[in-house]
C-alpha cells in the first residue's frame, strides 16, 4: 500500500502521525503512514499544495482500495508542502 500512496499525485510522503502511531509492523520493518485492523484501513500523508487535497485523498482511496479486503480507507493529511 505504501508505494501505491506514494505513487499518488499531491503526495510528498508518508506519515506517522503526531506520535508515530499510524504504522504498520511487519518482520524487521516498520511501515510509516499505513496502519489496518478489522475496521478500516488508515492512510496518513503529508501532501503538496499544487492539487486539491480532496482529489488527492480520493486518488489515495481509489490506489488502495483493491488491498484493502473491502474495508474502509480513512485518509488523514497530517501536513501539506509547497
Amino acid at each position: 500500500m505504501a508505494e501505491r500512496v506514494r505513487a499518488c499525485p499531491g503526495v510528498a510522503g508518508l506519515s506517522g502521525g503526531p506520535f508515530g502511531t499510524v504504522a504498520t509492523y511487519l518482520p524487521g520493518e516498520r511501515v510509516m503512514g499505513v496502519s489496518a485492523d478489522g475496521d478500516a484501513v488508515t492512510i496518513a500523508v503529508v501532501a503538496t499544495l499544487d492539487r486539491p487535497l480532496p482529489e488527492t485523498a480520493e486518488d489515495i482511496r481509489r490506489a488502495v482500495s483493491d488491498l484493502a479486503g473491502g474495508r474502509p480507507v480513512n485518509v488523514r493529511i497530517d501536513d501539506v508542502v509547497e
